[in-house]
């Protein structure tokens, strides 16, 4: 997950966390897939509002989306934006 977003967004600062393991016997844990945050700090976000944000890194995640993510938190800031 964090090479397919470095590859698409050249990130300054990046963090994936798994959370799975606090959502262990919920519905999405039980076929494999996974509960995970991402903080994303890319120039690509610079002027853009939240939503759109989020699209560059749901679209960047692609299949991941389907086949290894059950839910996805994602904070993803400019370089400027203050966490």
């Amino acid at each position: 997950m964090e090479q397919v977003l470095r590859a698409a967004l050249d990130p300054s600062q990046i963090e994936v966390i798994d959370d799975s393991a606090r959502h262990a016997g919920h519905e999405g844990a039980r076929d494999g897939r996974g509960h995970f945050r991402v903080l994303v700090r890319s120039a690509r976000f610079q002027g853009l509002k939240p939503i759109a944000r989020h699209r560059l890194v749901y679209e960047a995640m692609g299949e991941l989306m389907q086949t290894d993510v059950h839910a996805l938190q994602i904070r993803a800031l400019a370089p400027d934006d203050k966490e």
